[in-house]
This record gives structure tokens, C-alpha cells and sequence, in this order.
């Protein structure tokens, strides 16, 4: 994508889709596209999954032609934007159709590894269908609300409108800011996670931006409250969307003295410890770590923020 500043890009804010903000509000222009458009067809009640096609390590999204889409009111079709050589991309919230050569995937597993523009796409579809599957009334008046805006608001009886929600959140990789593979990171195991016979997932600390609250604030407040530890400096490190249902998550950067003692909120993490680069580095070659109970260290999925700041520590 053009116009990142230097340096890696988390893997679900990459794109490569003009949005076309003004054509949503031109039903002609609407009309007409959807007869040259490719559409990407979302399951959001099979789990949110799309088709995929081609190797495992490099899928590619199955886009259908208008007339092979399945059949959906024209309110119903999500005008996604125009790709650069000036086709329309839309989606659609319906069961997947059968195709003999492709198979259902979730963002989470294959965001990291498809193209530019498919993550994009994937991305927005599923915040956008997940918003509208959650808001069949409004809530100032209880009325119910229809599709508008070519997908991107809702209205309900008297006009009231509604527009996709995003719930700002923070996410951070604490460490020490020593160099080298003795440099440490502090990673914990959430406690609404569930159990997983002989392995034990760790993650960066995260939390929601409350209101009123900077994103800033937030990372220290979450540190704080979460393991009873106070950090020196904060850098932004990128952003992306989380569409489950509808986070943006802030990525940061934070160094802290490992000699703080931790304090753990059981209520939010379970198991908090600091880890080196030499153990992180093994845990993604595939080696086994022990994490300290005799269950092996598993880090969070590479579709998420979580892993590409983990990975942004790990190179240094």
C-alpha cells in the first residue's frame, strides 16, 4: 500500500482499495457498478468466513462475478470500494456457495497471508457485516433499522440514522530495551482464555480506551491495573482493525524495569512473565518452551497486532 510511513505494516491494515466514500450516496452509480462488480461473499453466521483459493501459504479470496453472487436485496450489498484498475468490489452477507477448488477460512487464520488488496477487503467486509448482523433496532428508538448507504449506515421508520461503530483499544509489548537475544519482554496469558491441554497461550497487554481517556493514558493505566507495573516510555508502533466484533487496536511500544515486582489482577491475567528474545525466537521456530507449569508457551495467532508487535521487539 502507498503512503505507510517506513517500516513493517500490521497485516490487517494493509490495502489496496480506494473507498469511493462519494459514491456511496449515488444509487445510479451504485446500480451500474454492481453489473462490472466482483463480490466477496461473508458467512457471518458460518463464523464470518470467506472462500479462499490456491496454496495455503499464499490464498487468494474467491471473488464471484454480480450475476454468480448469491441473490440479496440490493440494500444488502456492501459497496467495499474500487480497485486500481477501476473495478467495483462489494460484499455480501450469505451462505458460502460450493465451489470444488476453494475452502472456508476465518480472517484471524489466513489475514497475515493473503495480498494487500484481499486483506483489505477481507477486513472491511467482516467489520461491516458484523455491524450490521448486530444492529436490527435502534437503540434511541427501538425501531427496526434497514441497510443504507450502499452498507455503510443504517436508518430506521423516522429517518434516524446509524453509522459502524468502532471501539478504540490499546495493545502493547512491554520490554526492557536491552538489546541482543538477553533482552526481555513481558507477556501474560488472559484469564478468559480457555485451557488447552499441555500449552499455555501469552500475549501482549491489552485493554479498551475508556472515555475521556488518551490512547497514551490507556496503555499505562491497562500496565498498571493489569500487572502492577509502571513504564518509562511509550512509542506508537501502527494500527489496525480487529472486526470481532469491531475494535481498532492502537499498537504500542513500552519499555519498563523488569525488577518491578508483578502484581497480577487475577480477574484479568492469569500468568504474567518476562520473556528473552532467545526464548521467543525459539517458540516461532517451532521449539519447545516450558512456561514454567510444564505446558509449552504458544504465542497469539500472526494475523493479529499482538504478533507483529511481538515481532517488531524480536528484530530489534
Amino acid at each position: 500500500m502507498t503512503g505507510w510511513p517506513d517500516g513493517p505494516v500490521p497485516p490487517l491494515a494493509r490495502s489496496t482499495l480506494d473507498r469511493a466514500a462519494h459514491r456511496r450516496t449515488d444509487p445510479a452509480w451504485l446500480t451500474d457498478a454492481w453489473k462490472r462488480a466482483r463480490v466477496l461473499v461473508v458467512d457471518v453466521a458460518g463464523g464470518g468466513r470467506a472462500l479462499v483459493e490456491g496454496p495455503s501459504t499464499a490464498p487468494v479470496l474467491v471473488l464471484l462475478d454480480a450475476d454468480a453472487a448469491p441473490r440479496v436485496d440490493p440494500a444488502g450489498r456492501l459497496f467495499l470500494g474500487v480497485e486500481p484498475d477501476g473495478t467495483p468490489l462489494f460484499a455480501v452477507d450469505a451462505p458460502l456457495p460450493v465451489r470444488p477448488d476453494a475452502r472456508a477460512v476465518n480472517l484471524r487464520d489466513v489475514g497475515h497471508l493473503l495480498g494487500d488488496r484481499d486483506a483489505g477487503a477481507f477486513t472491511s467486509a467482516t467489520a461491516l457485516a458484523n455491524w450490521h448482523a448486530a444492529q436490527p433496532y435502534s437503540p434511541a428508538s427501538g425501531q427496526p433499522t434497514a441497510v443504507a448507504g450502499a452498507g455503510w449506515s443504517r436508518v430506521d421508520g423516522d429517518g434516524g440514522q446509524l453509522w459502524p461503530r468502532t471501539d478504540p483499544a490499546m495493545i502493547v509489548a512491554v520490554h526492557d530495551g536491552v538489546p541482543g537475544p538477553d533482552g526481555r519482554c513481558l507477556l501474560g496469558n488472559n484469564a478468559a482464555w480457555p485451557d488447552r491441554d499441555g500449552e499455555l497461550r501469552f500475549s501482549c497487554l491489552a485493554g479498551y480506551v475508556e472515555p475521556g481517556e488518551s490512547a497514551e493514558a490507556a496503555v499505562l493505566r491497562e500496565v498498571a491495573e493489569e500487572v502492577g507495573v509502571t513504564l518509562d516510555r511509550i512509542d506508537y508502533a501502527g494500527s489496525q482493525a480487529w472486526p470481532f466484533p469491531g475494535s481498532l487496536m492502537l499498537g504500542f511500544l513500552a519499555t519498563a524495569d523488569p525488577g518491578q515486582p508483578l502484581r497480577l489482577d487475577p480477574a484479568e491475567i492469569a500468568v504474567a512473565r518476562w520473556f528473552t528474545r532467545r526464548e521467543i525466537a525459539a517458540v516461532l521456530a517451532g521449539e519447545r518452551v516450558d512456561a514454567g507449569d510444564g505446558r509449552a508457551v504458544t504465542l497469539p495467532m500472526e494475523s493479529s497486532i499482538a504478533f507483529f508487535l511481538v515481532s517488531r521487539w524480536l528484530e530489534g
